[in-house]
């Protein structure tokens, strides 16, 4: 008994380590993706001469602090944010080393540093975990299910894809996200692609059976190769007739080499299905073209709601240093181009309340993802922390680039005016913009806050 306590002892603590371990990792991946954005706008206000009075990591009280020159160096007590503080910022300055008093393209650059600096680091974070791949994925059809409704209705082995819907695919992560964002279609029942799909499952579902039953390896392989013929036949047919035609057929083979009789199955009439369907522009034999009406595997998800799933694999691309950066810069070019229509989504009411995440949220995401990983192993659980920070720092990046007063991109707007107008906006009416702009912010904040603990404690927020 005392073994089996000291063994249960000795996991727990395990488990607690473990967990402040992984903790301790996001805490310093967070502070990295602020120091990161923060050290933009130092360091090129550095170089074009401007004046830093202070470059802290972390909020509230200062933990310690030291002074380098005109420059105070700070680390406070919360990890949550930074800042640099820039002289002649946000009010007049007779300095001539202020922000405010250098030339209005420096000062550009100075505001976008910080978000640059966040797209670069989500490249680099990328790369890491790309670099961890034995092989990357293209967007070259390789091989579809058996079941796969996109191989009947028009999709074929060696298409490149290049649009979905009206989302253009650049890399495999591409793919994924286009299917994703796919509106739920009520189609004809009597559709013919429905039908070639209701065909294939007659297959699939005896094929399923077959194989929970004790055949020989050689019978299993005959068996298989019999459906994945018909199934095949059955992509390729021109006429309903023609798919039943290849059913019987394949049953009364696949009979024969089981001995088991299996009666096909009447086709029941439903004068409406639900399908994910959508159009898709391919390279096939040379050639773009688009193939219309193209279903995605469409299924009953754990809330019985339908849901689609990708029923295709894409060819391997072979790992060489050249393909490393070639595919870490699509995917993380990819992630950018997830967060600009995910915002663009938000703007329109494609998305809700619910769809939304604050620092609660972002932090319940990477605990899940953590917790998920560690299922695998202590590596698997810091990557997906890197995968969660890697896209926190992308959208830490684009979302400060928003012409909003209070954020960068709000400043970077002013700027524009000037140029447009050739003389600044008077600081006082700026600074008012950025005031009020900065009080909605944190209400905002606050209220995104709010409906991540709702969620979190109910499992459902403000949106329902």
């Amino acid at each position: 008994m005392r073994h089996y306590l000291k063994k249960g002892s000795d996991f727990i603590l395990t488990k607690i380590l473990t967990t402040a371990a992984l903790i301790v990792i996001g805490v310093l991946l967070f502070e990295l993706i602020v120091f990161i954005h923060e050290f933009g706008h130092f360091i090129t206000a550095k170089k074009f001469g401007v004046q830093v009075n202070e470059f802290a990591i972390g909020m509230g009280p200062k933990l310690f602090q030291f002074e380098r020159g005109e420059t105070k160096y700070s680390v406070r007590l919360l990890p949550i944010g930074g800042y640099c503080a820039l002289e002649g910022e946000n009010e007049e300055s007779d300095n001539e080393r202020a922000f405010v008093n250098k030339p209005v393209w420096q000062r550009m650059i100075v505001i976008v540093a910080g978000a640059f600096n966040n797209i670069v680091l989500g490249l680099l974070m990328m790369t890491v975990l790309m670099a961890q791949s034995p092989v990357f994925t293209s967007t070259t059809i390789s091989d579809f299910a058996q079941s796969a409704f996109t191989s009947k209705s028009g999709l074929e082995q060696g298409d490149k894809l290049l649009e979905i819907g009206d989302y253009q695919i650049m890399c495999s992560r591409d793919i994924s996200f286009a299917v994703a964002m796919l509106d739920l279609q009520i189609v004809d029942g009597q559709d013919f692609s429905v039908y070639k799909e209701d065909c294939g499952f007659t297959l699939v579902r005896q094929y399923t059976s077959l194989k929970a039953e004790d055949y020989t390896e050689e019978q299993l392989k005959e068996i298989s190769e019999a459906f994945n013929e018909g199934i095949e036949k059955i992509n390729n047919c021109t006429s309903k007739d023609e798919a039943d035609k290849i059913t019987n057929e394949t049953l009364a083979l696949v009979n024969e080499l089981s001995g088991v009789d299996h009666e096909p199955e009447e086709h029941e009439y439903m004068p409406e299905r639900k399908r994910f369907r959508t159009d898709v522009t391919v390279e096939r034999d040379g050639k773009e073209m688009t193939v219309e009406n193209v279903d995605f595997y469409t299924y009953l998800g754990d809330n019985g709601e339908p849901a689609v799933a990708i029923d295709f694999s894409v060819t391997p691309v072979e790992k060489t240093f050249a393909t490393l950066c070639s595919e870490s810069f699509k995917s993380t070019y990819s992630v950018v181009r997830m967060i600009w229509k995910s915002l663009f989504g938000l703007v329109t009411g494609t998305y809700g309340m619910n769809d939304m995440a604050g620092p609660v949220g972002a932090a319940s995401v990477v605990t899940q993802a953590a917790q998920v990983g560690l299922q695998t192993s202590f590596l698997e659980a810091v990557n997906n922390i890197v995968y969660m920070m890697m896209i926190i720092t992308v959208n830490l990046g684009i979302v400060n680039l928003l012409p909003l007063p209070a954020l960068d991109g709000g400043r970077f707007l002013f700027m524009l005016i000037e140029v447009i107008i050739r003389r600044p906006v008077p600081q006082k009416y700026e600074g008012w913009v950025h005031a009020a702009g900065f009080i909605i912010l944190l209400g905002f904040i606050a209220v995104i806050t709010l409906n991540d603990i709702v969620r979190i404690a109910t499992g459902s927020g403000f949106g329902g």
